[in-house]
């Protein structure tokens, strides 16, 4: 019996279970402040885990609806009048940790999601309606900030503005420091303003560090030969197997926040002939098809050339360097869990 294939799944999200959907993903359920390990040689990141702490304590203890400071304009004590906390930094510090750390330590209610859910779920359910639907929570925790497009900077910036003004307090992470948003990808100049206000509303921490996902351990295992792909994904029960050409067109038929749904269920993922990726639209799709998986601890197994590939140099020098860096680290990473998964003699 042949494995299941992803390009055979058309996976279906409805507007309410979007809403009611917006929690850490499965890799994030169960972490806290407490399970954070700061590198000892990055003072930045215990700091860090500390100040999400003290925002996380402030949300929870005054997260109410401020009436006086919508009809005072009142500040909170200690300069901390930001509704919004902002985890700067590079790929594999930890950051996403901190932020489901934030959310699990707030009563709810409080909505977790990346950002590109967060702004299909603008687009589902209807500008107001979203509105309407998030003003209720203490907290709205955006994983991913990024501003690709114009679009998204006016819808984004609106968004939060109406939600902040309602007494949302808002936490992100992302690779990019808020007033840099969208640098490299489109005009930012002309949306300068929009940009500044969006910045304004957050206190920054830096998260400084290598990334922890590599400390210390080898490289990715070798591609597999096509032929061994088949007896891995046997090995390795609810397995899917699928030739990457047409998986990447598959993709292109889902918008990226029905890539989570696409791989539910899934123990691993074998791609047959990986290569290197020639479009910039195919490549940010497969990052956030890599997230997706890394987001459920879900081993991929390759064969042709190794996952560090996928990204040419050309790529890795332009505005998306960031979110390629952290596919390939997340990529290796999972082509490093399914070793152990397989039997042995087969790669």
């Amino acid at each position: 019996m042949s494995a299941a294939r992803l390009v055979d799944r058309d996976p279906v999200i409805g507007a309410e279970e979007l809403v009611a959907a917006m929690a850490p993903p499965p890799r994030f359920g169960d972490v806290r402040f407490g399970t954070y390990v700061p590198n000892p040689d990055e003072p930045s990141q215990a700091a860090a885990v500390a100040a999400c702490s003290r925002f996380a304590e402030r949300v929870a203890t005054g997260g109410e609806k401020s009436l006086f400071k919508r009809v005072f304009g009142g500040k909170r004590a200690g300069g901390e009048d930001k509704p919004g906390l902002y985890l700067d930094g590079g790929f594999g510090v930890g950051k996403t940790h901190l932020l489901a750390s934030i959310w699990h330590a707030v009563p709810g209610p409080a909505a977790y999601g990346t950002f590109v859910e967060l702004t299909n779920l603008v687009g589902a359910l209807g500008f107001r309606e979203a509105v309407t639907r998030l003003s209720g929570h203490r907290l709205l925790a955006i994983d991913e900030f990024e501003l690709d497009d114009p679009g998204d900077t006016m819808l984004v910036t609106r968004l939060l503005s109406e939600l902040t003004d309602a007494g949302v307090h808002v936490a992100a992470t992302s690779n990019t420091l808020p007033d840099k948003l969208g640098e490299g990808r489109f005009a930012a100049d002309d949306f300068l303003r929009e940009i500044q206000a969006l910045s304004a509303r957050f206190s920054v921490v830096r998260v400084d560090g290598p990334d922890y996902r590599h400390r210390g351990l080898p490289d990715a295992p070798a591609p597999l030969a096509d032929a061994e792909i088949a007896g891995s994904a046997a090995a390795i029960p609810g397995s899917t197997v699928d030739d990457f050409d047409p998986l990447c067109r598959h993709l292109a038929t889902l918008h990226p926040s029905r890539y989570g749904r696409l791989v539910d269920g899934v123990t691993a993922v074998h791609l047959r002939g990986v290569h290197a990726l020639s479009g910039q639209d195919v490549a940010l799709r497969v990052v956030a098809f890599a997230d997706r998986l890394y987001d459920r601890a879900i081993p991929v197994v390759v064969s042709g050339e190794p996952v560090s590939a996928l990204f040419t140099d050309e790529m890795l020098r332009g505005g998306y360097r960031k979110k390629y860096l952290r596919a390939v680290s997340r990529l290796v990473a999972l082509s490093r869990d399914a070793a152990p998964l397989r039997t042995p003699g087969v790669g």
